[in-house]
């Protein structure tokens, strides 16, 4: 049975319609929805209802390929490349049920896009999506760094994409069917509880496919503990939800909030989702060399590379700790069989 607790939040909706001459307001409404539960949707951002269904399209296309194709462009150290029920997430300690492709600029996809005649089209129509949404990315980037008291551009220059040493990626999402009509597997999760370590992230969403949840709680950028409250996110055609990211916690030092969510495991047919669920996210990562320092300095100034090989640690140690308590509990329920047998 499914005790998990929920909550209204409103989650606020900012337009960026006329960008440039409302700036001013826009930016006091990013980073009062940035303060409080670190999650947004905008709208009027310039990307069409159109353009994202057809990238949408192109993902499925890409999904629906055999196994064996999409392996021959393995999840890499390069942070690119095609995974099958191979993350797993510290909250849960067991894989989520998802396939993801994952793409980034320049010479990291070098071997990695699969040839025009796999797939014919896809590589120059993902990448003019991204180029696309990276527009849209720093816009924003503009009004937190205008927040914080940086200069305009201090976001985007440490994000720039035409760079050698850019980590931002696409990332296509496909969570498998469940057949409402049989109990969902025991430790199956579509996506645990997590937060991002990026900068920023925008989520799309194909209408019709919920299961997107967030919890927020956390007071500093390090920390794994999360409340108890959730609050559904449902999709809505052509409008895009935004999460703060660590990053851009830890850069406001920890002003803004980077809040967990997760993709909900569906087990009720009366209120979820069960069929395949298909999402896109654009993680804003920053270049390697990067200087990152929130106004207070409540942090010491990392690089770029330096605070993702720490975010990968924190999460290491955290996976370990689970796998540790999952272990331990089975070791209880063992000894608990054996006394009462």
């Amino acid at each position: 049975m499914d005790t998990t607790k929920y909550a209204h939040r409103s989650i606020p909706k900012i337009s960026l319609a006329d960008f440039d001459s409302r700036i001013d307001e826009i930016t006091k409404e990013l980073v009062a929805a940035a303060e409080t539960d670190g999650f947004f949707v905008i709208v009027d951002h310039g990307l069409s209802s159109e353009e994202i269904e057809a990238q949408f399209d192109n993902a499925a296309r890409f999904f629906a390929l055999p196994d064996a194709v999409k392996a021959t462009v393995p999840f890499s150290r390069r942070n690119v490349g095609w995974e099958k029920a191979a993350q797993i997430r510290p909250s849960t300690g067991v894989p989520d049920q998802k396939e993801s492709y994952q793409m980034q600029y320049g010479a990291a996809m070098d071997g990695m896009w699969l040839p025009e005649t796999a797939l014919a089209g896809f590589r120059q129509q993902s990448l003019a999506f991204m180029h696309k949404v990276q527009a849209v990315s720093e816009r924003l980037m503009v009004c937190f760094a205008r927040g914080l008291g940086f200069p305009d551009r201090h976001f985007v220059e440490y994000h720039d994409i035409t760079k050698p040493n850019i980590q931002t990626v696409l990332r296509l999402l496909h969570y498998f069917a469940l057949d409402p009509a049989r109990p969902v597997p025991r430790d199956y999760y579509r996506a645990g509880a997590h937060a991002d370590w990026d900068f920023l992230t925008l989520l799309f969403q194909r209408p019709g496919q919920s299961g997107l949840e967030i919890c927020p709680g956390r007071e500093v950028f390090t920390a794994f503990g999360r409340g108890d409250v959730w609050t559904r996110v449902e999709p809505r055609a052509g409008e895009v939800v935004c999460n703060i990211g660590d990053l851009l916690m830890s850069w406001s030092d920890d002003r803004f909030k980077s809040t967990f969510h997760r993709v909900k495991t569906p087990t009720d047919p009366a209120t979820d989702y069960f069929g395949p669920r298909y999402s896109m996210a654009y993680f804003n990562q920053p270049n390697t060399d990067c200087r990152i320092q929130g106004p207070l300095k409540k942090y010491p100034l990392v690089t770029g590379s330096e605070f993702t090989e720490a975010a990968m640690r924190r999460n290491y140690s955290a996976l370990e700790a689970k796998k540790a308590e999952v272990k331990m509990e089975g070791l209880r329920d063992g000894v608990a069989a054996a006394t009462t047998a």
